[in-house]
């Protein structure tokens, strides 16, 4: 008996959602995703992805998946407030979720955090992304939607990544004794969001991160080792200048747990470290 109509929408059409769109592409029967700017949405069909502007009216037309990346605003989730009501109208939806980040944790001295963990974010971007976290999971509740959470640690994968920075000269080693970061391979992020459409379970939160936090300098050194490069010259933390958004990202210390995935949703990562993703990243 052939499978019913499934559609995938991406509310925020970004790179996560890119790579889900095309590891699912034959999951289902159709896959659209919203971009905010005209030129967003003309780039993004350019490049053979099938986009339309957020506004648009039928976009939710038939959506039994639905994927929300659209960054939280002040005034909060851009999605909920103008797609709320239309989301929790429809009748056919097997699985809403949402792209958060590890940032909500706050910062942790280095030590590891796991799900079970209370949240305390410290940057103002985290608080906001826990709020719209709760405010999915309310809606959900609520209206009795399959809605779960993914916070997502720092992402790389092609054309995102530290070979490319050190090919065009734009990599930099900053050292702060310490510090470390957690890490995960786009295609793995595709991989954790298409097991938990398989095993849907209302409510759930995941971290999604690979096996290895590691620090800034330890990864850009062994990008340089894989092109056969020097690195860059060290620089120490308090005396590089940094954005304040960059600077920012050192203000939390912590080790992210992945179990869950694993135990729960059955994934075997791709990429376990920053090692293989990187080696594959720069094979030709």
């Amino acid at each position: 008996m052939p499978r019913a109509p499934r559609k995938l929408v991406c509310l925020g059409f970004g790179y996560c959602a890119r790579a889900l769109s095309r590891a699912a592409g034959g999951e289902f029967s159709r896959i659209v995703g919203t971009a905010r700017q005209a030129e967003r949405t003309r780039a993004l069909l350019a490049d053979g992805f099938p986009a339309v502007p957020f506004d648009d009216p039928g976009v939710l037309d038939r959506a039994t998946h639905i994927l929300v990346s659209a960054p939280p605003l002040g005034e909060g989730d851009p999605v909920l407030t103008g797609l709320g009501d239309a989301i929790a109208g429809l009748s056919a939806v097997e699985w809403i979720g949402y792209l958060s980040t590890t940032g909500v944790y706050g910062d942790r001295a280095g030590g590891w955090v796991s799900e079970e963990d209370a949240p305390q974010p410290g940057e103002e971007r985290s608080r906001l992304r826990l709020a719209a976290e709760r405010a999915w999971l309310a809606f959900g509740e609520a209206h009795g939607m399959p809605v779960r959470i993914f916070r997502l640690a720092g992402i790389y994968g092609p054309g995102r990544n530290v070979l490319d920075r050190l090919r065009d000269g734009t990599a930099r080693r900053i050292v702060k004794p310490g510090q470390v970061f957690s890490r995960v391979h786009v295609e793995d992020v595709a991989q954790v969001l298409r097991a938990s459409i398989a095993r849907p379970e209302a409510g759930r939160v995941y971290n999604v991160a690979d096996d290895e936090p590691a620090s800034q300098e330890e990864v850009v050194e062994f990008a340089a080792g894989l092109l056969g490069v020097a690195p860059p010259p060290e620089e120490p933390f308090e005396s590089a200048e940094l954005s304040p958004l960059a600077r920012s990202f050192y203000s939390g210390c912590r080790r992210v747990r992945n179990d869950r995935v694993k135990r729960e949703l059955g994934v075997m990562l791709r990429y376990p470290t920053y090692r293989e993703g990187l080696r594959s990243l720069a094979a030709p």
